[in-house]
C-alpha cells in the first residue's frame, strides 16, 4: 500500500524521516543520563527563547536566568495577542504550522510550531499509536469526532479523512437510529481501531450492551480503541473493552504541545498512564508555583523542549494532575488526571471541590441500571446544581435521594438539585461533551483554582 499518510506529511514540509530518527536517538538514552539530557534540553529552548522571540524576553523581563525556579509560569493569557507578535526570529505565518486551540479551558488562542517540531509530535503519536499494532499508512480509523459544518470545513476534514485512512462518525447526533447506522458500518468495513471522544465512544458501547453485541464479533479486524479529549473512568473503560472486545487505551494530549500521556500496553484498568518525556517536560505546582512531590495533585505545567517558532515554557496547560511516585526522568507515570482548574465548584461553606466529584459520586448511583445514557451537572447558583440526563425513564424517587445522600456526605448537606431528563444533551462545536460547567463566574486566581487532593 501506497504510505499515504506519511506522504500527505512530506508535502506539507514537515521533515519525518530526521524527526523519527531524532525520536529514536532520544528513546536509546540510558535512564541514568536521560535527566542531564533533559537538564540541556530546558536550558537549550530557554536561551533560544530568550536570544530570538521578544514576546518571551518581555514576560521573562530579562535575557539571561539563572534557575528555572526564576521562570514565570505562562499562561493562555499570556497568548491573547495576535500570532506574529509571538514568533521568534526567522519565522513567519509561512513557514511555521498554525493552528488554534479547542477552547474547552475558556481561552482559545491561535498558536504556531516550527514544522520539525511538529513533526516530532507526529512521529512521536505514530510511535505510540505502533504499540498497538496500529500502522497510520495502512490501518483503517474509525473516528468518533465532530466535524465543522460549513462547506469548505467539511471539505477539507473530509480531505484529510481520505488522507488519513479514517472513515468519521459525526457525533453530533448520537439518537439509537444514528448508533443502529454506525453498527451497520462496522459490519461492512474492515476498522482496525477506533479513535475519538470519550463520552461519544462510551454512549456507543452503551448501546452494544442493550443490543448484547460485542463489537470484534461482527468487525474482527478490529485492533484498540483509543479515546481522547474527555475523562475517561474507570467503569466506562471496563464497559469498553468489554463491549468492544479489544484494548481501551486512554489518551492525554493538547493541540499546541503535543502528545501528553498515552497508556501503555494492557488489557484491564491497570495500564501505566506514561507522560511524553521525549519531547516534553512536565512538571506538577502547587498554588505558590513550587514543585510539588510525586504522589500530590496540583497543576500540571509543561514545556516544550523543541519548539522553536513559539515558546511553551513552564506553560500551565489548566489541568490538575498527580505523577505518580514511581516516575522517573525518563519514564514519568501520570497517576490521575483530576480534572480542569477551571472545572471548579464554589460551595456555601466556602470549599472548593472540582467539578467532576459531583460527576464521579452521581455516576456510581445513576448508572446503576443501565436506565441513565449520559448526563452532565450544571452549577446555576452557589447552592443549586442542575442535573441533565438522557435515560429510558425518568429517575425514579430513591435514585434521586441516594445521589442527594451520597453528594452530602461527600461535598456538603444544604444543596439543592433539579432533575432534567433530556433527549439529547448539548455538545460544543467540536462536539466534545463537557461533564460539568458552573454558570458562576467567581474571579478565581490560578492559585485559587486549585485543589490539592
Amino acid at each position: 500500500m501506497f504510505p499515504l499518510f506519511d506522504f500527505s506529511l512530506k508535502i506539507n514540509g514537515f521533515p519525518m524521516k530526521e524527526a523519527k530518527a531524532e525520536l529514536q536517538k532520544i528513546q536509546f538514552i540510558p535512564e541514568q543520563e536521560f535527566e542531564a539530557f533533559i537538564e540541556n534540553k530546558k536550558q537549550e529552548i530557554v536561551d533560544y527563547h530568550l536570544k530570538n522571540n521578544s514576546s518571551y524576553q518581555n514576560l521573562v523581563g530579562k535575557t539571561t536566568f539563572n534557575t528555572w525556579n526564576d521562570l514565570p509560569i505562562m499562561t493562555k493569557k499570556d497568548f491573547q495577542k495576535p500570532l506574529i507578535e509571538r514568533l521568534s526570529k526567522g519565522f513567519s505565518l509561512k513557514n511555521v504550522y498554525v493552528n488554534k486551540t479547542s477552547g474547552s479551558s475558556g481561552d482559545p488562542f491561535i498558536f504556531a510550531k516550527d514544522k520539525f517540531s511538529h513533526a516530532l509530535t507526529w512521529a512521536n503519536i505514530i510511535n505510540r499509536f505502533s504499540w498497538y499494532g496500529i500502522d497510520f499508512n495502512s490501518s483503517f480509523q474509525a473516528r468518533f469526532y465532530g466535524i465543522p459544518l460549513d462547506f469548505i470545513g467539511n471539505k477539507k476534514e473530509r480531505f484529510k479523512d481520505f488522507f488519513s485512512n479514517r472513515f468519521r462518525f459525526p457525533i453530533f447526533d448520537l439518537s439509537d437510529v444514528v448508533l443502529e447506522g454506525f453498527l451497520n458500518e462496522f459490519k461492512t468495513r474492515k476498522f482496525d481501531y477506533i479513535n475519538g471522544y470519550t463520552s461519544s465512544i462510551v454512549l456507543f458501547a452503551k448501546f452494544l450492551q442493550q443490543k448484547n453485541i460485542v463489537l470484534k464479533t461482527i468487525c474482527p479486524t478490529l485492533k484498540v480503541c483509543v479515546v481522547t479529549s474527555e475523562m475517561l473512568f474507570d467503569e466506562d473503560k471496563i464497559l469498553l473493552e468489554k463491549q468492544f472486545g479489544v484494548p481501551v487505551v486512554n489518551e492525554y494530549g493538547a493541540s499546541e504541545l503535543d502528545l501528553i500521556a498515552f497508556q501503555s500496553r494492557s488489557f484491564g484498568t491497570n495500564g501505566e498512564w506514561q507522560v511524553n518525556s521525549e519531547t516534553l517536560f512536565v512538571e506538577i505546582l502547587d498554588e505558590y508555583n513550587t514543585v510539588l512531590p510525586y504522589g500530590v495533585a496540583g497543576r500540571v505545567v509543561i514545556t516544550s523542549l523543541f519548539n522553536k517558532a513559539h515558546p511553551f515554557i513552564r506553560y500551565d496547560i489548566g489541568d490538575i494532575g498527580i505523577l505518580d511516585k514511581k516516575s522517573t526522568s525518563k519514564k514519568p507515570i501520570l497517576q490521575q488526571l483530576i480534572g480542569r482548574t477551571n472545572d471548579i465548584a464554589i460551595l456555601p461553606s466556602g470549599k472548593k471541590s472540582p467539578g467532576l466529584t459531583f460527576y464521579y459520586v452521581t455516576k456510581s448511583i445513576i448508572e446503576d441500571d443501565g436506565n441513565v445514557k449520559e448526563f452532565i451537572i450544571k452549577q446555576t447558583k452557589i447552592d443549586t446544581f442542575e442535573i441533565e440526563y438522557v435515560s429510558q425513564s425518568e429517575l425514579n424517587l430513591e435514585q434521586i435521594q441516594k445521589i442527594e445522600a451520597a453528594i452530602a456526605l461527600y461535598l456538603e448537606k444544604g444543596l439543592v438539585f433539579t432533575f432534567i431528563r433530556k433527549e439529547k444533551l448539548e455538545r460544543s462545536k467540536s462536539g466534545k461533551l463537557k461533564q460539568f460547567v458552573s454558570n458562576l463566574t467567581p474571579t478565581l486566581s490560578k492559585e485559587e483554582g486549585v485543589v490539592s487532593k
